[in-house]
């Protein structure tokens, strides 16, 4: 059981990892969990539309906000104020209505700027207390995002607590020497390994973990009003349709796209809609790495639409665009000329 606030203000967990390092799935881990909370979960992807809220549990005792218009740390700040003051406006009518926030930041999220809204905006501060900033780090490819990623660093660096993610995918000696390498970046933050998202509850909520005068210390412009920009290189699409896919053309376009462009490839993932199946098929994937698995029902209250997300270094973005077109079932396939 989850030890309750030592004060009025609301606990706020700022959950944050680069591209495809398991946030969601962490976050699915606590909002299954039988801790009795009843949590306002803020959601923010870096695009115009969102996949990550279709995958999450419901268990009917959270609720649920998207941010898909920009990135939590830069474009979209006021936003985050916005919407953290009309919760606190709707617990103040129903205290009830929640008991934390935690806030999923994109995976090109410096969280620096999203901590920094609990300590300079006084409205926001008087009724939020920021608990703690949990880190996933994927262990399969944290070397080379350390590398060339600041973004990357920064969520190391401003830890409470570090996630270790995908530790099945490379050996004892690697994983050692990441450890090592997370260490120097932050020595304050304990490092756990993780599968699947499975860790204790104690070590993510209710942890008092962030200090506002160890941050000071690290980075004394902390409290300053600076403004974060993103690599433009880096750049985030999607492809919608309400027509379903040809299975095995969009089989292929995946492969092939990956194949090519795994390098620049940094985070893709959806929700598909099939043609002859009435279950979505929910994939995701970083660089060379992707997995798929059956969703829920599409059912009959909504329409079957698909939703793919790229998002990567100088990606062709028109080709990807007229090869998912080629791959809806309503097309004549490539291989094949039109009758």
């Amino acid at each position: 059981m989850i030890a309750p606030a030592q004060d009025s203000k609301v606990p706020v967990t700022i959950l944050t990892g680069f591209l495809g390092a398991g946030k969601t799935t962490l976050l699915n881990r606590i909002l299954s969990e039988r801790h009795g909370e009843r949590i306002a979960v803020i959601e923010n992807e870096f695009g115009e539309a969102g996949v990550d809220n279709e995958l999450l549990l419901r268990s009917g005792d959270e609720q649920i906000v998207e941010m898909n218009n920009g990135c939590i740390c830069c474009t979209v700040r006021g936003d985050l104020v916005r919407i953290l003051g009309q919760l606190r406006e709707r617990r103040a009518r129903q205290p009830d209505a929640f008991s934390r926030v935690i806030i999923e930041t994109t995976g090109l999220a410096d969280p620096a700027p999203v901590a920094q809204t609990f300590f300079i905006d006084d409205d926001i501060a008087a009724s939020y207390r920021l608990d703690a900033i949990v880190t996933v780090v994927d262990a399969a490819h944290a070397q080379q995002q350390l590398d060339g990623s600041h973004e990357a660093l920064e969520q190391v660096g401003f830890a409470d607590r570090i996630l270790l993610s995908k530790v099945d995918l490379v050996d004892a000696d690697v994983q050692a020497r990441l450890r090592e390498r997370l260490a120097r970046i932050n020595p304050r933050a304990p490092v756990k390994a993780v599968h699947f998202g499975a860790t204790a509850i104690d070590d993510i909520l209710d942890i008092s973990g962030f200090s506002l005068d160890s941050i000071l210390e690290i980075e004394p412009g902390f409290l300053g009003e600076e403004t974060h920009q993103h690599d433009d290189s880096v750049q985030a699409f999607v492809f919608r349709s309400d027509t379903p896919f040809d299975a095995a053309r969009l089989q292929a376009f995946l492969r092939d796209a990956i194949q090519a462009h795994a390098r620049d490839l940094m985070r893709y993932k959806g929700i598909v809609a099939l043609d002859g199946m009435d279950h979505r098929v929910v994939f995701q994937g970083v660089h060379m790495m992707m997995n798929s698995d059956v969703g829920r029902p599409w059912g009959e209250a909504r329409p079957r639409e698909s939703r793919l997300v790229f998002i990567g270094r100088n990606l062709p973005r028109d080709d990807f665009h007229a090869a998912l077109l080629g791959c809806l079932a309503d097309r004549p396939s490539p291989m094949k000329e039109p009758s």
